[in-house]
């Protein structure tokens, strides 16, 4: 298959809160895809059907070519799996977290992989004490660690750098760049829109439903740019569509003046059009 997931019409309710409210989509082998929305815009429950945790009430879905409910034991030998609240065992240390959820996989040199691990999250000064000692952002670094030890083909994680700094983010998303360069997947939630920037697509969620699937630039183009000209001493402001045509159509209509001294493009931020998205969404009777 060249999809790693495929989501037809999918549909989700706990008690008269409509989760999932028909998502469909396809992410390819080797794609970064990402999902933005606010708490409660459903994300973390398509996640968990992804991996099998919640039954959808209808709809269907294929993981790597597999039903993650009737095949759930295969499926999860080839994924990682990071929940947005780091599952660890408390008074285990993260070397020893680590290690158990790697054994679930049968790992042939699990010692190599649990210190390869280990080091990537740059947990080695702390690797021996109890988790419940760590700080939150800690504790993140010893979940993702628990994802990766078995080197999955798809990843599935929900907010995976809260709490953490900006320069292992940095590396966490230097590495997840790497991992789907090589052809795994990454399926990841986030309220960082930077690091939607890092995704191949993002889909824009809000109560339960898809409000805009594209790329990065996709979405950008969907804003507004206000240009702003210099000319003679005054200055003349116009909103233009956020596209290459749209500005080539503003510079033809002013002949392109030699006397015209700078253009300055102040475009929509990617934060601004999804909030538009939903503020618009929510507007809807």
């Amino acid at each position: 298959m060249t999809d790693a997931v495929v989501v037809d019409n999918l549909r989700k309710r706990y008690g008269r809160i409509q989760a999932l409210d028909g998502i469909s989509l396809a992410v390819p082998r080797g794609e970064i895809f990402g999902l933005l929305g606010a708490n409660g815009a459903g994300k973390t429950t398509l996640i968990r059907s992804l991996v099998g945790l919640a039954r959808p009430d209808s709809g269907t879905l294929r993981v790597l070519g597999l039903d993650p409910v009737r095949e759930a034991r295969a499926l999860r030998r080839q994924v990682g799996y990071m929940p947005q609240a780091p599952s660890l065992y408390q008074d285990l240390s993260p070397r020893e977290n680590v290690r158990f959820f790697g054994s679930a996989h049968e790992l042939g040199d699990a010692e190599a992989r649990v210190a390869e691990v280990m080091k990537f999250v740059e947990l080695a000064a702390r690797e021996r004490d109890p988790v419940h000692t760590l700080s939150g952002g800690m504790k993140q670094r010893v979940s993702l660690a628990c994802a990766l030890v078995h080197r999955p083909p798809l990843l599935l994680l929900d907010e995976p750098t809260a709490g953490v700094d900006p320069p292992l983010r940095e590396a966490f998303w230097n590495h997840f760049r790497g991992l789907a360069a090589a052809g795994g997947t990454i399926f990841v939630s986030t309220h960082q829109l930077d690091e939607a920037m890092s995704c191949g697509r993002v889909a824009v969620m809000r109560n339960g439903r898809i409000l805009a699937c594209d790329t990065p630039a996709g979405l950008l183009q969907r804003g507004r740019t206000v240009v702003r000209v210099a000319s003679g001493g005054r200055t003349e402001e116009e909103t233009i569509a956020s596209t290459p045509e749209a500005l080539a159509e503003f510079l033809k209509r002013r002949g392109l003046d030699p006397a015209v001294a700078r253009v300055e493009l102040a475009a929509d931020t990617l934060e601004k059009i999804v909030l538009d998205l939903v503020r618009r969404e929510g507007a809807q009777p």
